[in-house]
């Protein structure tokens, strides 16, 4: 196939999640041997075109104008991505589908859409309803109707677990038959031939010391902030332990700033940003990572939480209690209940034994359910399912215009006393024997 995939993340910019679902995707897609043409957003000293590997990847920018707010922004990046894609669609050919990731690039994936009559697929990464707990004010309630329409505009539409299939039903009102589950995944070599380096542990605990990790986005729903109400209770039971959280976001100050009142600055250490290769150090450094998420549609780090072997605590909110099967794979703890968090934490640090056979059984899980592979299998038959839907819509669409030309303007008499239909077919020396009203109306017809 050739493949157009619209996101407005892609490596090395990373905002979310979106941008490793996007970058392991393609590159899945073209290791099989499809050609994926990815059109995003171009940030920094990054190139404007470039192979990546064997993906073709497009990237804009947005006018030289300073755009009000996010929502301006957004619609100048649609913009150039239509430039874009249209650019790209002259140079390499028709594409055989469109794959749009998140409500960012609703505008532009449906202008390629009618425009070129291409079958559009949409993922839907999160929700705005679903991040702030409802929609409470008009810019949430503009991204929610964009969400909506991209639903409402991809013929098929997929997401990341059965808690976000159940909420983009409910919210947009989606046939159930048209949301497709295809969990995120990972890439299952990440971590092969990687080994704890221990001075570069060293700089966030002693040697004696547990590391409770957490990486993501320093925002509220994250949950951080019950990871670090959890703390007391933890190190009140298993003092010699260090929370390291890593990531950037709003509410890092915040956090701070809890911490300090916790009294437990000492034992907590905010790293930043990390880059991928500190990241996989960090992973193989540490003993627990936790996820206490409030809202979670899925969960990568979770994913790479289980491959790397440490044991992971998750809490039950969204597409993470889908990933871990408590007790076996991982703990759970109540979304939002800090002592519930408290108390999985504790039953690893103390329970080696459990904490052993979680961290083997989490491994083979992911090697075995969320690899790329099979992830790229369920993707591509939706593509199928889409371009096949597409092909009976364009040639309803034919038949319905076949029909519209045979349409009837009604029954004339003519000079010679005859009833004759008259549709579209009929000859102009036919026309000229009409009664004036109807050779009127069949007139106007050009």
């Amino acid at each position: 196939m050739r493949i157009m995939m619209l996101s407005w993340e892609y490596p090395p910019r990373i905002v979310g999640g979106i941008a490793r679902v996007v970058h392991d995707l393609s590159h899945n897609f073209a290791k099989q041997g499809h050609e994926v043409h990815v059109i995003t957003y171009q940030e920094g000293d990054t190139k404007e075109f470039e192979k990546d590997g064997d993906v073709f990847v497009h990237r804009v920018s947005n006018y030289p104008i300073n755009a009000n707010n996010l929502i301006d922004w957004v619609m100048q990046l649609n913009f150039c991505m239509l430039e874009k894609a249209s650019a790209v669609i002259k140079e390499y050919g028709k594409f055989d589908v469109v794959h749009a990731h998140d409500w960012l690039v609703a505008y532009a994936a449906r202008a390629i859409k009618k425009s070129y009559k291409l079958p559009l697929v949409a993922t839907i990464h999160a929700t705005e309803s679903g991040r702030n707990k409802g929609i409470h004010n008009k810019s949430q309630g503009y991204v929610n109707d964009v969400e909506w329409l991209l639903t409402y505009e991809a013929s098929h539409v997929i997401c990341n677990s059965y808690y976000m299939k159940n909420e983009i039903k409910n919210l947009f009102g989606k046939p159930e038959d048209d949301i497709f589950v295809v969990p995120n995944g990972i890439n299952v070599n990440k971590f092969d031939n990687e080994e704890r380096d221990w001075e570069f542990r060293r700089n966030y605990a002693a040697d004696y010391e547990k590391i409770i990790f957490f990486a993501g986005r320093i925002v509220n729903e994250k949950g951080i902030q019950i990871l670090l109400q959890a703390a007391p209770k933890i190190l009140a039971n298993y003092p010699n332990v260090k929370f390291v959280i890593a990531g950037r976001g709003p509410c890092l100050d915040e956090l701070k700033g809890l911490a300090d009142y916790l009294g437990i600055s000492n034992k907590v250490y905010f790293t930043g940003y990390l880059n991928d290769a500190q990241i996989t150090k960090m992973y193989k450094a540490i003993d627990i990572a936790t996820f206490p998420s409030l809202y979670e549609p899925f969960g990568i780090v979770a994913l790479e939480g289980m491959l790397a072997g440490a044991a992971t605590v998750v809490s039950d909110a969204g597409g993470l209690n889908e990933i871990v099967s408590h007790g076996i794979d991982g703990m759970k703890s109540y979304a939002g209940n800090a002592n519930s968090l408290a108390d999985s934490i504790l039953e690893v640090l103390f329970n080696e034994n459990l904490c052993k056979s979680m961290a083997r059984n989490a491994r083979e899980k992911v090697i075995r359910e969320f690899n790329w592979g099979v992830i790229g299998k369920k993707t591509l038959d939706v593509y199928k399912l889409a371009i096949k839907a597409n092909k009976a819509t364009l040639k309803s669409d034919v038949s319905i215009e076949k029909l519209a030309e045979k349409e009837s303007y009604g029954t004339a008499t003519c000079v010679d006393g005859k009833d004759t239909t008259i549709t579209t077919d009929t000859t102009d020396t036919e026309i000229k024997a009409l009664h004036n009203p109807l050779k009127k109306k069949v007139l106007g017809r050009a």
